[in-house]
């Protein structure tokens, strides 16, 4: 298939793209252009793809347009919203890129709680617009995300045990198909597809607008507790028990980290490799202290204790200069139901043996209200796990590459056959056929049936792809 685009990319016919460039109110950028580098690179540098066309998408208009053009041209078209999609699958070689991300508008409408949010917006960009009004939707960790890549796989965040996936507060979707024709998807328009697109990844069409239901999470109460990594075993131990049993207002993911070497983190722990929660309560503020008066005293006081009142938007965007774009990223993910003693152990073992100090472990819970949610009721195939698991060898340097794959793949094999089998599409590299259908279980051969009826071409298959029925 490659070489089939590279050929059918280098003979794209010039009159077709001049055509589509009139047409667009965005710009459409090739190679030679002076903004062509920066358009087609990725948060994840450790892509580089290098499309024949970037379709900068003004509106819904510019998106049938590039649609349209890539399909009567027989080229294979990527869909970029934020750019953080680990694998790179929001760019291509020698195809066309729709790109989403001048499409970023967010309206909010805090009598209905609310918000109706482009397919290129961020997080932050969601966040930003729902806090002035007390308000906020689950999803992520980072600011910088994109709200359609991470929703569109379902949507894990420091809000899921409180309020659910982003895909189980989502209300409906306009969608740009691959025939061209827009539609809304929601429970009682096109119910089909708004199921597959509840966890079913950007393989059936271009979502360009999505309809968010809001909760009153204005101020939170959360933070990272850490410790170190000669007590990280009792304290993995403790929290794969107490998480599961935590009230719903409670949140925290475990990890594995290295101490960043940089203020305002405490000199005495740069570039120590500890364990970690980084907790969110939603409850009454006044009820915060006494909800981690036993957490913090569970081993001692922490060494490092960052728990406290914080408004919302500074949480999501609390890790975002640690990781900014042009980092080298690696992961691999499964989904987890238990954590048995061999478990932890090969935990233990990993975590010292951090490749970077960039490099991470995280364990998100996935139960509390996201768990209560029907099985069938979204494509999301994996109510019945506890954690989201993923491992990422992360650095700014190349040369690191080789080690941290090597690390993230050998911790992975090892904790793998304790897992639920399926990991989560949006923390998945390009693994081929046999792990997304094992990422989509039993809701596999439906969304085939789905992706048939709305993509019986597989015109949108540079994804965790769907092959269509």
């Amino acid at each position: 298939m490659a070489a089939a685009t590279t050929t059918r990319a280098a003979t794209l016919d010039a009159a077709a793209v001049g055509a589509l460039a009139a047409t667009m109110r965005g710009p459409l950028i090739q190679a030679g252009d002076p903004s062509y580098d920066e358009a087609r690179t990725v948060y994840n540098a450790m892509i580089d793809k290098r499309p024949a066309l970037i379709a900068q998408c003004a509106n819904v208009a510019d998106v049938i347009a590039a649609v349209n053009f890539a399909r009567d041209n027989g080229i294979v078209v990527a869909i970029r919203g934020g750019g953080h999609n680990g694998a790179g699958l929001g760019m291509v070689d020698d195809g066309l890129v729709i790109d989403l991300s001048p499409m970023n508008g967010v309206r909010v409408d805090p009598a209905t709680r609310t918000a109706r949010v482009e397919g290129g917006a961020t997080l932050g960009d969601l966040d930003h617009a729902t806090h002035a009004f007390g308000l906020a939707t689950p999803s992520g960790i980072i600011s910088t995300t994109g709200v359609g890549g991470i929703t569109l796989g379902g949507g894990l965040g420091h809000l899921t045990r409180q309020t659910g996936l982003a895909i189980d507060n989502l209300l409906e979707a306009d969608v740009v198909l691959a025939d061209g024709r827009f539609v809304t998807a929601s429970e009682t328009e096109n119910a089909d597809l708004f199921w597959a697109l509840r966890g079913g990844g950007g393989n059936f069409g271009v979502v360009t607008s999505f309809l968010f239901k809001l909760h009153p999470i204005g101020t939170v109460y959360a933070g990272p507790m850490l410790w170190p990594l000669d007590r990280a075993g009792e304290v993995l131990r403790w929290y794969r028990d107490f998480i599961v049993q935590a009230p719903d207002e409670l949140n925290g993911f475990f990890a594995f980290l290295t101490v960043p070497p940089a203020a305002p983190f405490p000199e005495e722990l740069w570039l120590q490799k500890m364990c970690a929660v980084v907790w969110a309560y939603t409850g009454p503020l006044d009820q915060a202290d006494a909800t981690f008066a036993p957490i913090r005293a569970q081993f001692g006081p922490p060494a490092l204790d960052w728990v406290g009142p914080i408004p919302h938007p500074a949480l999501q965007s609390m890790f975002d200069a640690l990781y900014p774009p042009g980092d080298q990223w690696y992961w691999k993910a499964d989904f987890v139901a238990e954590i048995p003693d061999e478990a932890v152990d090969i935990h233990l073992q990993y975590a010292s043996e951090l490749p970077t100090w960039k490099s991470t472990m995280h364990l998100y819970p996935i139960n509390g209200v996201a768990g209560r949610v029907a099985k069938d009721a979204t494509a999301w195939n994996y109510r019945d796990a506890n954690w989201g698991m993923v491992m990422v060898g992360v650095s700014p340097d190349p040369a690191d590459n080789e080690r941290m794959i090597d690390w993230t793949r050998s911790y992975w094999s090892a904790l793998h056959p304790y897992s639920a089998g399926g990991a989560y599409v949006n923390m998945m590299m390009e693994e081929g056929d046999d792990r997304v259908r094992a990422s989509y279980g039993e809701h596999y051969d439906r969304l085939a049936h789905i992706k048939g009826t709305y993509d019986p071409g597989n015109l949108f298959r540079v994804n965790q792809n769907i092959t269509p029925a």
